[in-house]
């Protein structure tokens, strides 16, 4: 990410050689792009990589599945096949049922789906999205980002992403690179661009993001406290509950994978009706109790804590409960931050003063010397 001018669509360019670098290398799977020949670098780009731009580049002749399977097309996928694969991509981006639509039809958040779905057709690995949302209305651009968050924890694939807008990169990027004047002024993850900025430009790119938009749950989450088995009796349980000085157990299947929250009055209640483990009288546990991923940002944790006396339960891809976070922590980590970023912003000012204080000794000198 970075301003207009910083570099970003140049350097997407290099990586498919639209623009030929001057210096370096660009290894993808092992192999350096910058050394291909023409026949194989258009092979490459033909099945090794996918763009979305950001004007959509859909042609007006063509229907919604012709625009879709075009990248299939060229190369020399048969009718049938592409047509069935890319009926299941337009599934998949919610444009099932618009196939012989043509793009003058389409909203522009339904055309920029169809170019999210070319690229999606053609099944490579690594996608290159240019400032693919920055060119719809605000509600229907936050649309599209969830759907491309939903998309890649379906797909697994390679995305870089190009935009101008910090907000933006902070909702998607797992990793951001900040570019100035052509150069990448710091590279890392959302947290640490914002709270450890590397130098003046970065610290000023971020300086009105909002913390709770960038801390995320595995920043605060701790060992769960109390876990049962599904399997368990209350009585294990109210004991488990006990040592763990809480009021409330998760309870896992054999695996460790989430099922749910067993408060100590449902624990109670389930040994006075005489029950011997929970997996047969599910009634006393909460399985509509929402767990989260570590992933998840203090923006959805802060309302979830409010609303709930038990912690949040944090669960990883493979619904295993891997820690909880407690309202508690939630509050001590944003009064932490808060006061390291004071700390940060004292001491720029005080460096700030010491260099005003130096230039003036040296014009003093200088002035000095001159009279002399």
């Amino acid at each position: 990410m970075g301003l207009s001018g910083s570099g970003k669509s140049t350097m997407v360019r290099c990586l498919i050689r639209l623009i030929d670098p001057t210096a370096g290398e660009i290894v993808i799977n092992g192999h350096d792009i910058t050394q291909m020949s023409e026949k194989n670098l258009i092979e490459f780009r033909r099945s090794g990589i996918a763009m979305v731009f950001q004007h959509y580049g859909l042609m007006p002749h063509r229907n919604v599945i012709d625009n879709a399977a075009w990248g299939l097309e060229v190369q020399g996928v048969k009718k049938d096949e592409r047509y069935s694969r890319t009926r299941e991509v337009l599934e998949l981006v919610g444009l099932s049922g618009w196939e012989e639509a043509y793009p003058r039809q389409l909203s522009g958040g339904m055309q920029q789906r169809v170019g999210l779905a070319r690229a999606l057709a053609v099944e490579t690995d690594i996608m290159l999205m240019d400032e693919p949302f920055s060119g719809l209305d605000p509600l229907i651009r936050r649309q599209m980002q969830d759907e491309l968050l939903r998309l890649q924890s379906e797909l697994q694939k390679t995305i870089v992403f190009i935009t101008h807008d910090l907000n933006e990169a902070l909702k998607l990027g797992d990793r951001i690179a900040i570019m100035h004047d052509g150069q990448v002024a710091q590279i890392g993850s959302p947290e640490d661009i914002v709270l450890r900025p590397e130098d003046e430009y970065v610290g000023d790119f971020t300086q009105d993001v909002r913390l709770e938009s960038v801390l995320t749950a595995n920043k605060v989450m701790v060992t769960p406290k109390a876990t049962v088995m599904g399997h368990q009796g209350p009585r294990a349980a109210l004991h488990t509950i006990g040592n763990s000085d809480g009021d409330a157990a998760w309870v896992v299947d054999m695996r460790e994978r989430y099922i749910g929250l067993l408060s100590i009055t449902n624990a109670e209640r389930a040994v006075r009706a005489g029950v011997k483990r929970f997996d047969q009288a599910w009634g006393f546990v909460d399985r509509e109790y929402p767990a989260v991923a570590p992933t998840t940002t203090f923006d959805a944790l802060i309302p979830m804590a409010m609303a709930s006396d038990f912690p949040i339960p944090i669960v990883d891809d493979a619904n295993v409960l891997v820690g909880e976070v407690h309202r508690s922590a939630l509050a001590e980590a944003l009064a932490e931050t808060s006061a390291a970023d004071a700390d940060y912003e004292a001491n720029a000012a005080e460096n700030a003063l010491i260099a005003e204080s130096r230039v003036e000794s040296a014009t003093n000198i200088d002035a000095d010397d001159s009279g002399k």
